[in-house]
């Protein structure tokens, strides 16, 4: 990791419960805690000029759904972003999707579930379950935006919405 990721790493707060959507009150902390490291995160990326995405989930907190953009010669690509909580949250990362970017780039899985398997899922499981969804967003989604959207642009497969 770069200085720059370790500082904006440090800005998102850790989250402490270990519970999965199917544990009733400690889901229920570890979703607050969730909603927390969400706001930090946020509130940290308006303060350093780079807010980039919106996110809310279902009332039990297992279905999350926004937008995500990312600025590319000046232009902004934004898609819509979604993903489900896995029963074995916080064990295993949710599979973040940009449904429609499937089938634009190999960086993907079947219905635009985003790769994140080589560089991302290791260090998930080494900070089970200190890391959550802002870490996600963090470490797994923004870093596969800025080097797919680019790359989906130059090569003419993205372009700018009128």
């Amino acid at each position: 990791m770069d200085e720059t990721t370790k500082k904006s790493l440090k800005e998102i707060p850790l989250l402490k419960t270990n519970a999965g959507p199917r544990d009733g009150d400690l889901w229920a902390n570890r979703l607050k805690e969730e909603y927390e490291s969400l706001i930090g995160f946020i509130n940290s990326n308006k303060n350093n000029g780079s807010d980039w995405f919106r996110l809310e989930s279902n009332e039990d907190g297992t279905r999350w759904f926004g937008k995500c953009w990312h600025f590319h010669n000046m232009i902004k690509y934004e898609f819509d972003v979604e993903f489900d909580i896995p029963i074995t949250y916080p064990k295993t990362a949710p599979e973040i999707t940009l449904p429609e970017l499937d089938g634009k780039t190999a960086k993907m899985y079947r219905g635009g579930k985003i790769c994140l398997s080589d560089h991302f899922k290791p260090l998930w499981a080494r900070n089970t379950p200190k890391f959550g969804i802002a870490h996600a967003f963090s470490l797994g989604l923004g870093p596969w935006l800025a080097v797919e959207i680019p790359d989906l642009v130059e090569r003419g497969i993205l372009k700018p919405k009128a």
